[in-house]
């Protein structure tokens, strides 16, 4: 899941690295020792067999398969506050737009969340601007500075 981040353990890390064998039975036997024991050897080989008998892999689909479901935050675009629709600015200008979202979830959002220019025109070189922790239905100004383009346009 994009921004997610996730601690990993670097001695669990080097473990896989190290491993390089093929042999079925010794990927499951280390399959169910880095997960304690939990998980019966078809059910080890299950996930490796459909990995391609990848450990990291399986461990991996393991644990996205076991995670509990997680709900992304949810937003809503509430209103230009600067620069609104048919606004123009002029040529090679810098500025700074800002717009109102608003948490239209049922849950707060969690700390470390952020917006993340993913496609168009882009106006300057933010690519991600962190956005503070809303409550449900509270409503906070988002700013990011910017530069029109050299050439006018729409």
């Amino acid at each position: 899941m994009e921004g997610m981040d996730v601690n990993l353990d670097p001695e669990l890390m080097q473990k896989f690295s190290c491993l390089g064998t093929t042999d079925k039975d010794v990927l499951i036997s280390e399959f169910q020792r880095l997960l304690g024991f939990q998980l019966n050897p078809a059910v080890c080989a299950l996930f490796l067999d459909m990995t391609n008998w990848n450990l990291q892999a399986a461990i991996g689909a393991y644990y996205d398969f076991e995670s509990p479901n997680i709900s992304v935050p949810s937003m809503s675009f509430v209103e230009d506050v600067t620069i609104g629709e048919g606004e123009s600015i002029p040529p090679d200008t810098q500025f700074i737009k800002t717009w109102q979202i608003q948490n239209s979830g049922a849950d707060a959002w969690p700390p470390g969340v952020c917006l993340k220019y993913v496609t168009g025109d882009q106006f300057g070189h933010v690519n991600m601007v962190m956005v503070r922790s809303l409550e449900p239905q509270e409503i906070a100004d988002v700013s990011v500075q910017m530069c029109s383009p050299s050439r006018a346009g729409m």
